[in-house]
């Protein structure tokens, strides 16, 4: 992982076998990053995505060890038990034009990986709400 900050904005880029959600994670624990927005486009070869159904407050993991375009990956920053909580959803092609798409658990580069990130001033928390059964955003 390698990075460059901007101000409030991090640029960073990740090498071949690296993971993304632990690489951000990183990265928020060391810069000390409380709340952001994410956006990224890169190459993996395994990754795992999640569907979560509200009427079983129950995720759902499916698993994908093929070569993949990432085309887009958005999401937020935000702290949870003081630590960083990463809210990533993200799109990959596949090789016969398809898309795969939904929560990102996992995803390990397989040639290279930029990744932009606005930091925001403040902090955002998370707090889980028993009818939907997710932790959701809440403001201190």
């Amino acid at each position: 992982m390698i990075y460059k900050v901007f101000g409030d904005t991090i640029v960073m880029r990740l090498e071949k076998g690296e993971e993304i959600i632990s690489a951000v994670t990183e990265l928020c624990k060391e810069k000390a990053i409380s709340a952001g927005s994410v956006s990224a486009i890169g190459a993996v070869d395994n990754v795992v995505l999640g569907l979560y159904k509200v009427k079983e407050k129950k995720y759902y993991s499916s698993e994908y060890k093929e070569e993949m375009e990432m085309t887009s990956l958005t999401g937020n920053i935000s702290v949870k038990d003081n630590e960083p909580y990463l809210h990533f959803h993200a799109n990959f092609g596949r090789e016969d034009g398809s898309v795969v798409g939904g929560h990102l658990n996992k995803a390990v580069i397989s040639a290279t990986c930029e990744i932009i990130i606005h930091r925001i001033n403040g902090v955002i928390g998370r707090k889980f709400d028993d009818e939907i059964g997710l932790n959701v955003i809440e403001f201190n």
